[in-house]
């Protein structure tokens, strides 16, 4: 594809979304222009009617095209960037194995590591959801976390032989995971890992959380 024919991309998201995150990693580290527009769905933003006119579904991120072509869920356009790219396995096999462990992200990890953070960040000391749902999020995230470990005493990286968009994909929320009350003392395969995606070329870190929300994930105990 020729200079000329390369899409200009604009993406919508919320910084400090581990979702949102996958998306500028991946994009900085491919040395691609775009532009990001500022979402904040925790104060209603995705759900405006001009927002829901891109994605009915209200989440983001979102990748709009030049030609008003729009791309939701964060692990689609991850595969949609990395096409043709060292990101993304050549070999049918390695390129399955690499879409397993994306699918594990969104099913197994996401659910319970992301919510979790969110539970602890977003919603008042007093809320409901912390007892209620803040046990069983801590075992299924711990569950998660032990099989990555599980891989990675054998294997350097998801997406094959090399990293790429499934460890971009697990990274964005692994990072974050003490904000949710997960310890991964207990886990030094994966935090060797995250060292290593650390340490990749163009790596570019999450924006820390607003102050309030900062303030809420240091009070929180449970």
């Amino acid at each position: 594809m020729s200079p000329e024919q390369v899409p200009s991309l604009t993406v919508y998201g919320y910084s400090v979304s581990g979702n949102c995150q996958k998306l500028r990693l991946l994009l900085e580290q491919l040395g691609r222009d775009y532009r990001w527009v500022e979402i904040d769905s925790a104060h209603g933003e995705t759900r405006t009617p001009e927002f829901l006119a891109k994605n009915p579904n209200g989440r983001v991120p979102v990748l709009e095209l030049d030609d008003g072509r729009v791309l939701a869920e964060s692990n689609a356009i991850l595969h949609w960037l990395a096409e043709g790219t060292e990101f993304l396995p050549d070999d049918p096999w390695q390129r399955a194995q690499a879409l397993g462990w994306m699918f594990f992200e969104q099913y197994s990890h996401e659910p319970y590591i992301a919510v979790a953070r969110f539970i602890r960040g977003w919603t008042p000391l007093d809320s409901p959801r912390r007892a209620a749902e803040l046990p069983r999020c801590h075992e299924r995230g711990h569950q998660a976390l032990a099989v990555m470990e599980r891989h990675l005493q054998s294997a350097a990286w998801f997406t094959g032989p090399g990293y790429g968009i499934a460890d971009i994909a697990l990274f964005a929320y692994t990072d974050v995971a003490p904000h949710g009350g997960f310890d991964l003392d207990a886990y030094p395969a994966v935090r060797d890992w995250l060292t290593r995606v650390r340490a990749t070329r163009r790596f570019v870190t999450m924006p820390d959380p607003a102050p309030e929300n900062a303030a809420l994930l240091a009070a929180s105990t449970t």
